[in-house]
This record gives structure tokens, sequence and C-alpha cells, in this order.
């Protein structure tokens, strides 16, 4: 199958007073059309910048560095500015992490709405306003007749959320980047909004990328997941063997961070130690190694690969635990994982 989105290296970098830092290093995975990738992480491992990358917009200060985001063998990295805009909104399509920001305060949500349904869809204006009130309603908007004329000042949190949530769908795109979701929103209008996306991928084959700290919305949406840490992939396997068989020591700290209904009430809930180092501050050899339990001297001066840990080179991890002096372990032969 072709993949729709081709990631190839991705080196996403910041200027800053201090000098330029590296936000996002080496990052390269690939989307099928109709699949969905999840990617996990602490706050400030990399994952919005990522996404931020593939629609290039990162800001005056923002710059990708190297590497290629192709769409449909087409690298966004070499389009102007106004190619770009007939893209986005249309062949991919992004619900941003804070609503709020993202919607403009003086115009309706109606008239938001519909420039972009107009813009891509080309649906006359009367239509486009039926079409923009049948989708809020999809996304669980009460009174989707009269909010489409409110200005978003005047609606909740949760309610800008679904909006976003509407206008990203609307257009139908072939990619759609989902950044925390459903993270202001209730356990019901979450489920909704799940299987609103879900009915999206089903009828249109849209590839997703969902990018959230809940590991339980990882679970119930995802193909194959991505684990980011401080800028770097960490490890990458179908959802079922990251669940099951996680290799890399942050990805199990994650994993037992998950509260269980099994739980004792005396028990502590478990806590990786430490933080996320800083872009200007980080650490020499493995990045992870200032917070892991198993680090060796190795780690502490030598810098992992992404390498393969089965057969079907589909699970990968950055770890030197799965590497012995000659590159390979007991078990599987490893080799360095090249896109």
């Amino acid at each position: 199958m072709t993949s729709i989105l081709k990631v190839d290296k991705l080196q996403t970098a910041f200027k800053t007073e201090k000098g330029e830092v590296i936000s996002v290093d080496e990052v390269s995975f690939q989307l099928n059309p109709g699949e969905t990738i999840g990617i996990v992480g602490e706050s400030g491992c990399g994952k919005s910048v990522t996404s931020l990358s593939i629609m290039r917009l990162l800001g005056k200060a923002g710059f990708i560095k190297r590497g290629s985001v192709s769409l449909n063998g087409k690298d966004l990295t070499q389009l102007t500015e106004a190619e770009m805009r007939t893209i986005r909104g249309n062949e991919i399509s992004m619900i941003f992490q804070e609503p709020m920001t993202s919607l403009n305060p003086v115009f309706t949500i109606g008239n938001q709405m519909i420039e972009s349904i107009i813009l891509h869809m080309k649906m006359p204006k009367k239509k486009a306003k039926l079409y923009a009130i049948e989708m809020l309603n999809n996304v669980g908007i009460p009174r989707a007749e009269a909010i489409v004329d409110e200005y978003p000042h005047a609606l909740s949190g949760g309610m800008r959320q679904r909006v976003m949530i509407a206008m990203a769908l609307s257009c139908q795109p072939k990619l759609l980047i989902a950044d925390e979701p459903t993270t202001a929103l209730d356990v019901t209008i979450q489920a909704q909004i799940l299987e609103l996306m879900k009915q999206l991928k089903e009828k249109s084959n849209t590839a997703i990328m969902m990018i959230t700290h809940d590991l339980g919305v990882i679970a119930e949406m995802a193909d194959k997941v991505m684990v980011m840490y401080a800028g770097q992939v960490v490890e990458e396997a179908d959802v079922y063997t990251l669940f099951d068989e996680p290799k890399h020591p942050y990805t199990k700290g994650l994993i037992e961070s998950i509260p269980h209904l099994e739980y004792e009430n005396h028990k502590r809930l478990y806590s990786i130690p430490g933080s996320v180092p800083t872009l200007q501050n980080m650490p020499e050899g493995c990045r992870f190694h200032t917070r892991c339990p198993q680090a060796t001297k190795k780690c502490l001066s030598d810098k992992p690969n992404l390498i393969s840990v089965d057969k079907e080179l589909q699970h990968k991890v950055r770890c030197w635990l799965y590497v012995n002096d000659h590159g390979t372990s007991d078990k599987h032969i490893r080799k360095e994982v090249k896109l």
C-alpha cells in the first residue's frame, strides 16, 4: 500500500536568544490511508512540534532544518506558503490543542466554518451554512442553528473544542492531525468524538495522526504507536505489541503510571522520576538516562540508534539494553531502522 504521509529524518529547530535549539530530532514514520498512528509522550517531548512541522505552522522562529515531509509523494517542505494554504484544511486538517487561540474572536463560528467550506468544497454560501450546522450537530453541539451565529467567547472551552473538531472534519481531509482532541471534553462527548473520527476514517479512508497523553484513547483508536521523548522517537510498534511487550524503559514507565481498578487503596500510583530535559540542556548519550533505573555507563556517553527488535522490522526501540557489543542480541539480529 502506498503511504499517504512519509516523514523522513525530520529535524525542526527554533531560533532563540541563546542560539539555535533542536526541538524535533531525526523523526521518521509512515502513515497509510485509513491508518491511525498515535503519538504519546510527556509535555515538551516534541509531539506538537512534529505536527506543526507537517503543517508548516512553526512561526517566525521555527524552521525545518533538514529532512522531508511527503504527502502523496509531494514534499511539503519545498512548497511555497501559497501552495501550503491550498493543502491546509483541504488535504490536511488539524484539530489544535487550544481552541481559544485557534478561533478568531471577531468572527462568528458560522463565518469561520463557512469560509473554509466555500474555499475547499466549492459550495454556495447558503448550502455551506446548512452543512456547517450539520457538522456542529455531528459533534454533539446543542442548538447548532443558534451556535453558528455566536462568537467564540460565548462558548465554553469544551464547546469551542467541538467547533474546532467540526471545522477539521468538514472538508473530509485525507490526513487528520488531532492534537489532544478530547482533552477539554467530558467522557460522553469524548466517546462521541472518537466514534465520529472512526466513521470519517471508514467513510473517507482518512489517515489520522493522533497526539495525546491519554493511553486509553491510544488503545481505542490507534493502529500503531510512536513514543517520543526529548524530541526523539524512542519506541514504535503496533498498538497491541506496544501495550503487551513494551521495550523502552520510558514506555514501560508510561504504561505503569496508568491507574487500574484492581489497585489496592494504599498503593501509590507509579510516576517516572525527574522531568523532561530542556532543549538547551540535553544530556549526553541516551537522553533518558538521567531518569532511567536501568541506565549503564554506555547510556551516559553513547547515543543509541533507533533499531528493530523483531524479524518483521516493525517494532523499533532506541535503547542500549537491546544491543550487545556486536550490534546484535541473543534472540534477534538487530538492524538500524532506515525508511
